[in-house]
């Protein structure tokens, strides 16, 4: 059984926006080895377009943009060639290595995870609640910035009913952002 794991970045004050985080070449080099270490990332229509808009490499010619640092090519490489799954029931159709999952989600992503392999990786917010609600996320890891960023979106807004953790690991990065891994009590 692969785990399905989550990671997302958050300010101290709970702000998930993805401008909001620091961007540094640590936390892009934790976020390419987290990639690194699943056979496939499965998200859901908002986080694959931002994503896609973000970190796809252009294919005819090789050239990363502009705003790209070079620190920044090894996490857009390990990106773009990840497998992806994208739960999505307004789109028609996507590439960039992904495939399409409709219908039932806790049966898709129970017969995801069923397949053999060494995991799966899960981002974004709005889907990542869903699999919180079934009870489908093995791992949270939750990448805090020394950040106050005074709006939202925050994680798990509507999540039913409290769901308790314990800490795994910790590992603390220079700009001060700290990753917390989490496993749910069963």
């Amino acid at each position: 059984m692969r785990p399905l794991r989550y990671s997302i970045n958050v300010t101290l004050d709970g702000c998930c926006d993805h401008r909001e985080g620091i961007v540094d070449e640590d936390l892009h080099r934790h976020a390419a080895e987290n990639i690194a270490q699943v056979d496939a990332l499965l998200f859901g229509r908002v986080t694959y377009e931002l994503m896609e808009a973000a970190w796809r490499l252009p294919a005819r010619t090789g050239v990363r943009p502009d705003w790209m640092e070079p620190w920044m090519e090894p996490f857009a490489r390990t990106i773009d060639a990840a497998k992806k799954y994208v739960v999505s029931s307004t789109l028609n159709g996507v590439d960039w290595n992904a495939e399409l999952v409709r219908g039932d989600l806790g049966k898709a992503v129970q017969q995801l995870k069923r397949e053999s392999g060494k995991g799966l990786f899960v981002g974004g917010v709005k889907l990542p609640l869903a699999l919180a609600e079934l009870g489908l996320i093995d791992e949270y890891e939750f990448v805090v910035h020394p950040r106050l960023a005074g709006h939202g979106p925050t994680l798990f807004a509507g999540l039913s009913k409290p769901i308790d953790l314990k800490l795994v690991s910790r590992l603390e990065f220079g700009s001060g952002a700290v990753a917390m891994r989490y496993e749910p009590r069963r």
